[in-house]
């Protein structure tokens, strides 16, 4: 069965695409602010269960993640702040319950929030999908004032219905596809949805927790990655997401190799940081 969502157009086949300021990338970073809940099992543990045995509430693995808001995240706010680094956050709603002053931090530095699931829960496993989407945009709208356009499922998760669900919630992009450079229209029944890239390569769950690698490699991935986007054919404009979270990039010895990171997408020529809602903004006005 081929891709029912997105009609195959090959890149060098599309309209070119100018970026603000002549630049030739355009960089998204996400930081992923979520929210796993006491009496549940984490998603993606760090330490391994007792053999024959169920750990929970699982506190090794619980308080790893709960590092990330109530230490790392502090940490990765001062240095995009003092840089001026665009951020985007992926927020699980009930961060702005279960932690306020996360999110309001992130609020009051203009981090753009797009939706993320009330819950870290991926959307195949919740039992009412429609009532998730909404009570995590109703949250995030009633705590910050502003609806978001956008959506990442939690774990990139998606059911049959969710485009159609996202669409009526009044969401106009979802960065859960992988597939491309570019931004792209997704085939919906009830509206329009598009794509903005996000990525699994380039993403500190990949690289540093399931592969295992070293602090530096982040950086040389990003580095060698961006040099080859700036370098490549047709001359058009792509896009480098990178996905983080503050429990792993906030790490004191992952940190340095992430304040690099910033570093490079704000120094690099022909690089334009911007974030999803803003890429998103620029690609309708270019396509219409």
């Amino acid at each position: 069965m081929a891709n029912p969502r997105a009609d195959f157009v090959p890149l060098p086949d599309r309209p070119t695409l100018h970026l603000p300021r002549g630049a030739r990338v355009a960089v998204i970073l996400v930081m992923n602010v979520e929210q796993n809940e006491f009496d549940q099992h984490v998603g993606r543990p760090l330490s391994p269960q007792p053999p024959g045995r169920e750990r929970l509430p699982d506190v090794p693995n619980f308080s790893w993640f709960e590092y990330g808001l109530r230490v790392g995240f502090w940490r990765v706010l001062d240095a995009c702040r003092s840089r001026h680094v665009p951020m985007t956050m992926a927020l699980n709603g009930s961060v702005c319950d279960a932690y306020p002053q996360v999110a309001r931090a992130a609020f009051d530095a203009g981090w753009d929030a797009v939706g993320h699931g009330y819950h870290q829960r991926p959307m195949p496993a919740v039992d009412d999908e429609a009532a998730e989407i909404h009570r995590a945009l109703d949250t995030i709208e009633a705590f910050s004032g502003t609806r978001p356009l956008g959506w990442l499922g939690p774990g990139l998760g998606e059911t049959g219905d969710t485009p159609e669900l996202l669409v009526d919630e009044g969401i106009e992009f979802v960065l859960d596809w992988v597939n491309d450079d570019q931004p792209y229209e997704l085939n919906v029944a009830n509206g329009r949805l598009f794509s903005v890239p996000y990525s699994l390569e380039l993403n500190d769950i990949g690289v540093y927790i399931r592969l295992g690698h070293p602090g530096p490699s982040m950086l040389e991935r990003v580095h060698d990655h961006l040099t080859t986007l700036l370098n490549d054919e047709p001359e058009t404009a792509r896009v480098m997401s990178v996905g983080l979270h503050p429990f792993i990039v906030g790490q004191p010895h992952r940190f340095p190799y992430f304040v690099k990171v910033l570093e490079l997408i704000m120094n690099t020529p022909g690089a334009i940081p911007m974030t999803a809602t803003e890429l998103y903004r620029w690609y309708r006005e270019q396509t219409g």
